[in-house]
């Protein structure tokens, strides 16, 4: 795409920005809108989807026709088939008279469906249906109607992962994911941050009729490394608290630290990646954790016996770097030394060490076939992301016997 179409695709829908992989989901949306292609759009909350299906539906030969956007979340799961496919009089309790649904509503047109891992996979299956034929029944109906509608759907929930756990349908998803498009977070597009809160300080400084708030340096600093997991709609709604409460129209670091709350680990967003990513979960973290307590243990028993540890490990992280970097994955070296003294109970303690390392085994082999799925089988990416360098990680797999 041009430099130019794309300032003026910016301009147009008021974004913000010029990071790569922004410009290059605009880029996307674009190329894609004079097709019927289905699109999925994914990214974390608050990034700003919503803009991508506009751009799609005005750049397209439907943009003269009805463009519907579709909450799934927000639309209660008994009523949800009534919503997007309409039901006739008297098909269930409160049913007074014939309704049409979005789908007939916006025959000709594009419907965005905003959530879409909400829907019930009944629903799902009907949605299925209509994207793959253009046919639908009402609620209550017999009758086959057909429609001619532009889907487009989007999600900040890792779908791979629900297909997994049967939350969602995986001919659904290869349907909808015709075309993916992936919007970056906020913390991926660190030199944007500071463009966009200049931006929404002039837009509530003209709102409020008040001079607008500017940054100093440290404050700048601060806003560029704090990790944002609220992204986009976070930074919007803290440039404004500020706007409305502080007197100082200069504010510095210190001021700007009391609006943003302190960034918990557990209240990170989900990760939602391309190519059928995968995130971090409970069991992850509960690893972690466990590898940290057992290096405390081996510590503790050095200071008290003046021994070498039985399975130093130099990588695990502290607890506050557990805390703080909670995202890494750790891989547990455990080789016992050949020469450690047994216990007085040999065999109960050669048991427990079996056992031990058997556990720490079977962890290793699992999150090391989590960091290849993830980065679909490149082993350079997955040996970053477990934080080890990629020689350990072809020793690992040879040590471990796995087959990938």
């Amino acid at each position: 795409m041009y430099v130019m179409e794309l300032r003026s695709i910016k301009q147009r829908f008021d974004i913000i920005g010029e990071n790569p992989a922004l410009d290059r989901a605009l880029e996307i949306a674009v190329q894609v809108a004079g097709t019927d292609l289905s699109v999925l759009i994914t990214g974390e909350s608050g990034v700003g989807k919503e803009v991508i299906p506009q751009i799609i539906h005005v750049n397209s030969p439907r943009k003269h026709n009805q463009y519907i956007a579709v909450n799934c979340g927000a639309i209660p799961e008994g009523t949800i088939d009534s919503e997007l496919f309409g039901h006739e009089k008297g098909s269930f309790t409160g049913a007074f008279e014939t309704r049409k649904g979005y789908f007939e509503v916006a025959d000709g047109g594009t419907l965005f469906l905003d959530e879409v891992a909400e829907l019930p996979l009944s629903t799902q299956v009907r949605l299925l249906r209509v994207i793959q034929s253009g046919e639908f029944i009402k609620v209550g109906s017999s009758k086959v109607q057909k429609t001619n509608v532009r889907v487009i759907a989007a999600t900040n929930v890792n779908l791979p992962r629900a297909i997994e756990h049967g939350k969602f349908r995986e001919d659904l998803f290869y349907r909808l994911n015709t075309v993916p498009i992936l919007v970056p977070s906020l913390r991926e597009r660190p030199g944007d941050i500071h463009l966009l809160f200049k931006k929404f300080a002039l837009d509530f400084a003209d709102k409020y009729m008040m001079p607008a708030i500017r940054l100093t340096p440290d404050a700048v600093d601060m806003l560029q490394g704090y990790r944002w997991p609220g992204n986009v709609r976070q930074l919007k709604s803290i440039a404004e608290q500020i706007s409305v409460i502080e007197h100082n129209r200069l504010i510095d670091s210190q001021i700007l630290k009391k609006y943003l709350p302190k960034d918990a680990p557990s209240r990170l967003p989900v990760r939602t990646e391309g190519h059928g990513a995968d995130y971090l979960t409970d069991r992850d973290i509960i690893f972690k954790i466990l590898y940290q307590l057992r290096q405390e243990v081996e510590e503790l028993k050095q200071r008290v016996t003046g021994t070498e540890p039985i399975h130093p490990n130099p990588r695990i992280s502290s607890n506050k770097e557990i805390s703080s970097n909670i995202e890494e994955t750790t891989i547990v070296d455990y080789e016992p030394e050949p020469d450690e003294e047994p216990s007085s109970d040999g065999y109960a303690s050669s048991a427990s060490n079996q056992e031990s390392q058997l556990s720490i085994q079977k962890v290793n082999e699992d999150l090391i076939r989590r960091a290849l799925e993830k980065h679909n089988g490149k082993r350079k990416l997955a040996a970053i992301e477990l934080g080890i360098s990629e020689r350990t990680l072809y020793r690992k797999i040879k040590e471990l016997n796995l087959d990938l």
